[in-house]
């Protein structure tokens, strides 16, 4: 005998983080539980262009979203970069209240600098993440980034050691929640 043919509706889902909601499809709302969705922050961010992966959670068939990882697009940070200058990047693990991170911070100098400048520019920029992300939940963090309030903290304590034309956050993913 056949089976009877099943159809897929649409089922509405909330992004906190962003304050949207959109629209996934599926044959019923179990079957969205730990899927991945890759959100386009361009339009929100006025051309800042982050790439916003989520993951889908299904509880009581109400379906929530957990932010993942934010990644700065290439083309961008290509766009941001100027003939003469510097850039310093760095990649490391820091834990928070309830997770581990993995931040790769991205710096571009307004001119060419020595090695040694370059380096402490990256050392600061590691220890002010680690000390200011280990009292905060990474939802916390992840919001604290779209509203680029982490970058600008950053940007006027290494200001000091360098001046910078540029300070982002390139790559920010939950390692593994604690």
């Amino acid at each position: 005998m056949a089976e009877a043919k099943r159809k897929k509706k649409f089922f509405n889902i909330e992004i906190p983080l962003i304050k949207k909601s959109t629209q996934l499809q599926a044959y019923e709302s179990k079957d969205l539980n730990n899927r991945y969705i890759k959100y386009d922050l361009t339009r929100i961010l006025k051309g800042k262009s982050i790439l916003l992966t989520i993951k889908v959670l299904v509880k009581n068939d109400e379906a929530i979203t957990v932010p993942k990882e934010i990644k700065l697009m290439p083309y961008y940070l290509r766009r941001m970069m100027r003939k003469g200058t510097d850039y310093v990047e760095d990649s490391f693990s820091a834990n928070c209240k309830n997770a581990q991170l993995r931040i790769k911070p991205f710096l571009i100098t307004r001119r060419k600098v020595p090695r040694k400048i370059r380096k402490a520019l990256r050392d600061k920029a590691k220890q002010e993440l680690i000390e200011y992300i280990k009292q905060k939940n990474f939802e916390e963090v992840f919001d604290e980034i779209l509203k680029n309030s982490l970058q600008k903290n950053l940007s006027m304590k290494l200001k000091k050691i360098y001046p910078l034309s540029l300070c982002e956050i390139r790559v920010l993913e939950v390692e593994k929640e604690l």
